[in-house]
């Protein structure tokens, strides 16, 4: 059975998230977006953990679904069945190893709340779970693994978006050069890795050490809007088994949905203060110091998988384990494009519930729906827009230090 996922998302209780991350917006922007398998985000923190008890149902075996007296009305004008979710959260893991800080971010899935509730009593003997819904421990990420496993072999670890600089198993700034430098003798029980917005799987593919790892895409979103900017394509029996299945050994995972990766944070060397934004040779020109004001540059996630690299960028075939991957946009961005106003303006807002409920989900529209639908629908620009899209057809403008780069269809 196809399903869509993404296992990587925040609820209102993490930092700088959107007040509308509750299980009920999450429902409604899931069904709107066409992803049919959830994470909940933010499992350890009591007071949303608690609140997910409250408002979720068992549904397949390990999975959950939105109670009925807590599906908002507008959710019927998005047919079809009801997202599932699953237990899962992220774990900000700050410590000393090798005589260096490290700074890593965990995704950490679990089958059911008692696993849930016996991970967070763990977890709370150590740090403070209660003022963040992404728990910053000084925990190494090794007994972060051992404890997950203690509490339940059926949990997945993922070390997620694993290139990014600051917070990531390979960051430049604070992470390590290997998998089995970060979790030494549990290193077999890592299966996945998160690419994270600023890679995608045809970059990783230039590294041999991550061969035999299934590469997932997640949107971390901080908001419900922004769920599905990065997604899994699975082809998996509706339960936690089958979703086990698929991340740890690939068995129904087709591929992934991506950002463009230029379109992430950290795609390029930068130092956004100056306004300074360079590729990994001209970055190295530099000496990796800000032409403009002589402070060390932020290295971006090309120049740091290049760094690790032990293939050709022109010539890293897909492995064994790779699986195909899709480079998309967010349709309110296609909007955007082709009408000239931002995507928060009424008009982009008011077209893009239009074109939902004329054509469907935000990913059926996106990857399926036919170019003369789309038309009649919404035009010829928006159709020619997405034309582009799917063919991969943009100018790409890279991002560097934190902020986002711009991905132009016209």
């Amino acid at each position: 059975m196809k399903q869509i996922a993404d296992l990587h998302i925040h609820s209102r209780y993490s930092m700088a998230t959107s007040k509308d991350g509750t299980p009920e917006m999450l429902d409604l922007w899931a069904r709107k977006k066409g992803i049919t398998l959830l994470g909940t985000g933010d499992m350890t923190h009591p007071i949303w953990r608690q609140e997910l008890k409250d408002k979720l149902i068992p549904a397949e075996q390990g999975l959950f679904r939105l109670k009925e007296e807590y599906v908002l009305p507008e959710a019927a004008r998005y047919p079809g069945k009801a997202p599932r979710f699953v237990l899962s959260g992220e774990i900000s893991s700050i410590y000393k190893k090798g005589g260096k800080t490290r700074k890593v971010h965990s995704l950490i899935l679990l089958p059911g709340f008692n696993e849930a509730d016996a991970f967070a009593a763990r977890l709370e003997k150590i740090g403070n779970i209660h003022s963040d819904g992404r728990p910053i421990l000084g925990l190494p990420c090794h007994d972060l693994l051992e404890i997950m496993l203690e509490v339940s072999e059926e949990g997945i670890y993922i070390p997620a978006h694993i290139w990014t600089p600051h917070f990531s198993l390979f960051g430049a700034k604070s992470g390590f050069d290997t998998i089995e430098e970060c979790f030494e003798e549990l290193t077999p029980y890592i299966h996945a890795l998160e690419t994270g917005l600023s890679s995608d799987p045809a970059m990783n593919w230039q590294i041999s050490a991550l061969d035999g790892y299934q590469l997932v895409s997640h949107s971390d979103a901080h908001s419900p809007s922004k769920l599905g900017r990065e997604a899994d394509l699975l082809d998996i029996e509706l339960s936690y088994q089958g979703l086990w299945d698929a991340v740890q050994n690939g068995k129904g995972l087709e591929g992934t949905i991506e950002f463009f990766p230029e379109e992430g944070k950290y795609h390029f060397d930068g130092h956004r203060k100056c306004g300074v934004c360079l590729s990994p040779k001209e970055a190295e020109m530099y000496n990796g110091i800000c032409p403009v004001c002589g402070k060390k540059l932020t290295m971006g996630v090309d120049h740091r998988i290049m760094q690790l690299s032990d293939r050709d960028e022109s010539s890293a075939a897909m492995p064994e384990s790779g699986r195909p991957y899709e480079s998309l946009m967010p349709l309110p961005e296609v909007i955007s494009a082709c009408v000239g106003f931002s995507t928060a303006s009424k008009k982009v807002q008011g077209q893009y519930e239009a074109l939902l409920e004329k054509l469907g989900a935000e990913f059926t529209i996106l990857r399926e729906v036919p170019p003369e639908d789309i038309r009649k629908a919404g035009g010829e620009v928006l159709a020619e827009g997405i034309r582009r899209l799917r063919a991969g057809e943009v100018v790409r403008k890279p991002g560097s230090d934190g902020e986002y780069g711009k991905i132009e269809l016209f």
